[in-house]
């Protein structure tokens, strides 16, 4: 790793590691202007809004040069200053500037940085064809009049997904970002993953929306309106109104949904208890009959969707328990049957999510019941931040409120759920003998959680050691894939999360890069801390459920097979 000394604009800047010059101006204080400059993938260079100015009067773009002992730089020249006003220009002319009804007003890069460079005059004409909106996906929308080229969205979908469903197209003037052929995105191998949209830096890729739906419903006082609140979203909710990263705002979210009209809210961790119950069980049962194996977690709707459209011959390998979102959808929906009857009302159930392909999920006919979804909508953790904010609530001045029983009450285990390793931990703690204090920590500390994108752990159960694997980013999961099919590698139980991170870094979480994940990550690792019932056979609410009002059903309920 190089090391030495920088001068940025006459300051002395030390530099120990770092890939770029980009990397020590930010270090030094300084916030460089970037559109094609995202951390977590390689360099582009495309944008030129970086570009710096040597001793010379050389201008080149700071993300792709290396820094050197002794190099001398400005980052704020009149040269510079033009130049970037220029290219925002440029980029404006060709672009739709509807900016009052994008779903990325407020929160736009372009929309930033042309405030921030002062561009209030626009004076080329905006010569490009218009393009078609393409909704044909249940989980994002793509919208080209609006891209910028920046080739973020390329990166993302290659480098962390590997699945390559965007690229460039034509050349010069005519360049675009699109499917292979211009095909709509339902016609692609596209998982719904929405990593392109988290990345986007302005409304070309956007998460569908579909609050109208929610706010129809909450109003109908013909609907009892149910919602269930994933693990990841407690952790992420709050940081839209200051709160810090990781900041367990459950209790506050529940607030507000009340406030806007929530007849009842439940939480996900329930179904995810129910989840570890039906797959411990199913895990056990397996090594009894001996496979087939490995047996991949089932959790991730975006990883189903890529198994059926990449690698099909591995369905027979995955667990048939649905995700917990669905456990707990069906549970719900079959309980307040006799309810709806005597009421006289229609029980509608919202889920949320951090996740955009969730709602690709619930779009399934597997999660159906006579035509009707048991999920009847998904609303992403940005969704619910747009309705509190349009709700006028002042969400961190809120008491708050515990969510409704009996199906409000989850472990620690499930809580847990929402980062990386987080399920294959609550299925080890389920199936090991040894139920002891000693032994949960051995398995926390064994390298089943972390960050690295491929993890191995042995841990004893019987008179056998089973063979984890935990892995997140497609990418990597085709590279562990790669390696069971080569014989190099086996695993009795492998955990797949489409996104990286784990349900913490979906694209339907506020926009954050890895440490912010990684807090959101310490967030449910501390409420699983702090859980007064560690593990899901522990849930009396779930054993209840499961020996009693669904016991001989529960294949019928908590179930599935793709």
């Amino acid at each position: 790793m190089a090391k030495g000394i920088m001068y940025i604009d006459g300051q002395r800047v030390p530099f120990d590691g770092e890939k770029n010059v980009l990397a020590v101006i930010r270090k030094a204080g300084i916030d460089m202007p970037t559109f094609c400059y995202y951390s977590e993938l390689s360099t582009f260079g495309a944008c030129r809004m970086c570009v710096v100015e040597d001793e010379k009067g050389k201008i080149d773009t700071s993300c792709s040069m290396e820094p050197r002992d002794g190099m001398r730089i400005r980052t704020n020249t009149a040269r510079l200053l033009k130049h970037r006003r220029m290219i925002l220009e440029l980029m404006l002319a060709s672009h739709n500037r509807d900016c009052t009804t994008c779903e990325k007003n407020g929160n736009c890069r372009l929309q930033e940085l042309a405030l921030q460079f002062g561009v209030r005059h626009v004076r080329f004409q905006d010569t490009r064809p218009h393009y078609e909106k393409d909704r044909s996906s249940p989980a994002i929308v793509r919208d080209p009049n609006k891209c910028i080229l920046c080739g973020d969205c390329v990166r993302v979908c290659d480098e962390m997904q590997g699945m390559s469903i965007l690229n460039f197209a034509h050349r010069g003037s005519e360049l675009q970002v699109m499917p292979a052929f211009d095909r709509k995105l339902s016609e692609t191998n596209c998982v719904s993953c929405g990593q392109c949209a988290a990345a986007c830096p302005t409304g070309a890729i956007t998460i569908r929306d579909e609050i109208g739906k929610a706010w129809r419903e909450l109003y109908d006082p013909k609907k009892r309106v149910v919602f269930q609140i994933a693990p990841a979203v407690r952790v992420a909710v709050g940081e839209a109104f200051g709160l810090e990263p990781g900041t367990n705002a459950i209790d506050k979210l529940v607030s507000a949904l009340k406030m806007m009209g929530a007849d009842e809210v439940y939480d996900t961790n329930f179904g995810a208890d129910l989840t570890v119950l039906e797959e411990a069980a199913e895990f056990l049962e397996r090594l009894k009959k001996g496979g087939p194996f490995p047996m991949f977690t089932s959790c991730c709707p975006a990883w189903i969707k890529y198994l059926e459209k990449e690698n099909p011959k591995y369905l027979k390998n995955v667990s048939t328990c649905k995700s917990p979102m669905e456990m707990f959808a069906a549970v719900l929906k079959d309980q307040y049957k006799a309810k709806d009857t005597e009421d006289g009302r229609t029980t509608y159930h919202i889920a949320i999510m951090p996740c955009t392909a969730k709602k690709m999920e619930a779009a399934r006919e597997e999660f159906q019941h006579d035509g009707v979804p048991d999920v009847d909508l998904v609303l992403t953790t940005q969704e619910i931040i747009t309705m509190i904010k349009e709700s006028g609530i002042r969400f961190t001045e809120l008491e708050g409120e515990s969510p409704d029983l009996p199906f409000g009450m989850g472990t620690g285990a499930a809580v847990i759920f929402g980062t990386t390793g987080g399920v294959a931990e609550a299925v080890a703690r389920r199936v090991v003998e040894d139920k002891s204090r000693n032994t949960l920590q051995a398995i926390q500390f064994s390298g089943i959680r972390g960050s690295d994108a491929i993890r191995e752990v042995s841990l004893p159960v019987g008179d056998r050691i089973l063979r984890i694997a935990v892995v997140h980013g497609l990418v990597n999961v085709k590279k562990l894939l790669e390696e069971i099919e080569a014989g190099t590698a086996y695993y009795d139980l492998v955990e797949v999360m489409t996104c990286k991170t784990g349900c913490v870094g979906g694209a339907g979480q506020p926009h954050g890069l890895q440490a912010i994940k990684n807090q959101r990550a310490g967030g449910l690792y501390e409420a699983d801390r702090t859980a007064l019932i560690k593990r899901s056979e522990r849930n009396p609410i779930a054993v209840e459920l499961l020996e009693g009002p669904i016991q001989g059903r529960t294949h019928e309920l908590l179930h599935v097979h793709y």
